[in-house]
């Protein structure tokens, strides 16, 4: 009798060559301009300029590939081995350009390698919280992802923060042209051809700003044609106690949106996440984060920006992100094609990002869509998490008075808002009140989850 062979899950499909280096490409397009922003915000912050800049870079795009990789690929106990991209997590800028204005870049790797490995022993724990991440929560983080990112997308489409043309109408019109593109080619394209819609759009955008003169390639023929990044470039790192507090901190704030960030690629994926699996992912980032600080470059995370991607393309091979993470390899050994890349004006970036950004948010609307919100508090838990979450949003200067730790967890809207839906569902749902059984509450909180029942008990633990 023949044996059926059992399908591979799509998680885990490699498919061909081609299309694997098509997908992975439009993966990096999607967050190339977020993975230079920290390098370039922190680096000018402190005064510097030229070839350490670029190095600054470059450094940063090898190790953005290589934590890919591992997240992707995994490692024995390292990696969630899901389609995530890593990038340096914008958490830490503030914190960084502090302690680097005091001790130089030496105290901000200091810092970085210690925060890396508090996260390595962190992970555990981490992964054993993950009970308290039901469909209530999950869909209320997700949601904040998605709307936090969107206004991002929206300065992009305007020129890019600080450009001198900003909100010029030729920048909307350009963005506005990428983002009909997009929709064309996904509504009328043929399949292979709607599931590249990102990377297609892009590419006649950059064809269309070519032409009138957007943008030009004159900095690729500055730019090295190889660059390799060697440990400790700008000094031995040095350890002060107030700079790895600080970097302590952001650890946190990082393991907590990275945990979102999982559990919203598993969704769209199809492969819950347990919480071995979290454990693996968060101490793959405190692996990447370690290396950052001996390779010269910041703390890294799972890119919230390529989340909304996966769910748009609907693409869930983690190989194309592998690919993706071989590509920025690449960028960051070949600085003539990182110059390439970033030879991409701003608008065409915003016009795909306005896509990609709302699909993050529709996909935390379609998470809710599962959780009962009749007869219980759930929507005050999602109610607050959300105006909480998109507050440093709106009001990017609300905290400039408070502490800088304070700061460092609230002025990420994507932190606040997870903790804040973590901790409301943890008042309204995990502690019993007077008269109600302790089991109720727990399975509405976790909606539609088919193991709800089964897990009651767990939760209260």
């Amino acid at each position: 009798m023949a044996t059926v062979e059992k399908s591979a899950h799509p998680v885990d499909e490699v498919l061909p060559a081609a299309q694997l280096g098509a997908f992975g490409l439009q993966h990096v397009l999607a967050m190339y301009a977020g993975a230079v922003a920290v390098p370039l915000i922190v680096g000018g912050s402190l005064g510097m300029k030229g070839a350490d800049l670029a190095y600054l870079i470059t450094a940063d795009l090898l190790l953005c590939g290589v934590a890919t990789l591992l997240q992707c690929v995994g490692w024995w106990r390292f990696g969630v081995r899901l389609p995530i991209m890593q990038g340096c997590t914008f958490a830490a800028v503030t914190p960084m350009v502090l302690i680097g204005k005091d001790g130089g870049l030496p105290a901000i790797y200091g810092s970085v390698i210690v925060a890396g490995l508090a996260m390595i022993l962190l992970a555990p724990v981490f992964g054993r919280l993950l009970r308290f991440f039901p469909p209530l929560v999950t869909g209320t983080v997700i949601l904040v992802i998605g709307l936090s990112l969107l206004p991002v997308a929206g300065n992009w489409a305007a020129g890019g923060q600080g450009a001198k043309d900003f909100g010029e109408p030729k920048n909307i019109a350009l963005a506005a042209g990428v983002l009909v593109a997009v929709l064309a080619i996904q509504r009328f394209a043929p399949p292979f051809l709607s599931r590249v819609a990102v990377l297609a759009g892009i590419v006649l955008g950059m064809v269309v700003a070519l032409l009138l003169g957007f943008t030009d390639f004159s900095g690729v023929g500055d730019a090295d044609w190889v660059g390799i990044s060697t440990p400790f470039h700008f000094g031995t790192p040095s350890f002060q106690g107030a700079a790895i507090v600080s970097m302590l901190v952001v650890a946190l704030v990082t393991m907590t949106e990275t945990t979102g960030d999982f559990i919203a690629v598993g969704e769209l994926t199809g492969r819950r996440i347990e919480p071995r699996r979290l454990a693996d992912g968060l101490r793959a980032d405190g692996v990447s984060t370690v290396l950052g600080g001996i390779f010269n470059t910041f703390p890294y995370t799972a890119f919230a920006q390529n989340v909304g991607l996966v769910g748009m393309t609907r693409v869930r091979s983690r190989w194309v992100v592998a690919t993706a993470g071989g590509i920025l390899v690449l960028l960051g050994l070949l600085p003539k094609l990182g110059a390439v890349v970033a030879a991409i004006p701003a608008p065409v970036l915003g016009g795909a990002g306005l896509v990609m950004f709302g699909s993050v948010a529709a996909n935390g609307l379609r998470t809710l869509a599962t959780v009962e919100f009749k007869d219980n508090h759930n929507l005050t838990v999602v109610a607050v998490s959300l105006a909480v979450g998109l507050l440093p949003v709106g009001v990017p200067t609300i905290y400039d008075r408070f502490p800088d730790w304070f700061q460092t967890v609230m002025d990420s809207g994507i932190s606040a808002g997870c903790i804040t839906a973590i901790a409301l569902n943890l008042l309204f749902n995990h502690l019993p009140a007077k008269g109600d059984s302790a089991a109720g509450p727990l399975v509405l909180a976790a909606g539609a989850d088919e193991n709800a029942v089964e897990e009651a008990g767990e939760q209260r633990l």
